[in-house]
């Protein structure tokens, strides 16, 4: 199967799956990321103990790109470490850059990977991005405080 169709179809399961889409019974960090240009919102709740990420999900309206992503990354994070899940963010937000990812490094990804020629799309890129750049600044408000 080509990248493309895997794309087309893991976008609208992903879109369509509630299963990361609800409120967290008692997150210890949330944030929410806005697309002021198509107005794509998202909040990101996560628990993060003990330098692990046990649970993650996610309320919020847009796109089905926007939205696909988001339960994608969240798939990829839950049960990693706060590190792996930089890690991880750091790999996509490169790749939807352009920038050259080794094999291994494009296996981390998983199913994020076939998110890959949205590069090509410059104005899908921020529908794609949206959930892993509120990731970063989840992490980095925590960081902040300590």
């Amino acid at each position: 199967m080509e990248l493309d169709s895997i794309y087309t179809e893991l976008i609208s399961e992903h879109s369509r799956s509630t299963e990361h889409k609800h409120h967290l019974e008692c997150p210890n960090m949330s944030l929410k990321g806005r697309n002021p240009s198509c107005g794509d919102e998202i909040t990101l709740e996560l628990q993060v103990e003990d330098g692990y990420i046990k649970d993650a999900s996610f309320v919020g309206i847009g796109c089905a790109i926007s939205q696909a992503s988001t339960s994608i990354m969240i798939d990829l994070i839950k049960g990693e470490s706060v590190a792996k899940a930089r890690h991880l963010a750091n790999l996509f937000l490169r790749m939807i850059k352009r920038e050259e990812l080794t094999e291994d490094e494009e296996e981390e990804l998983d199913e994020a990977f076939a998110l890959k020629n949205i590069s090509n799309m410059p104005a899908r890129v921020k529908c794609a991005v949206l959930s892993w750049h509120t990731l970063e600044e989840a992490f980095k408000e925590v960081e902040g405080k300590h």
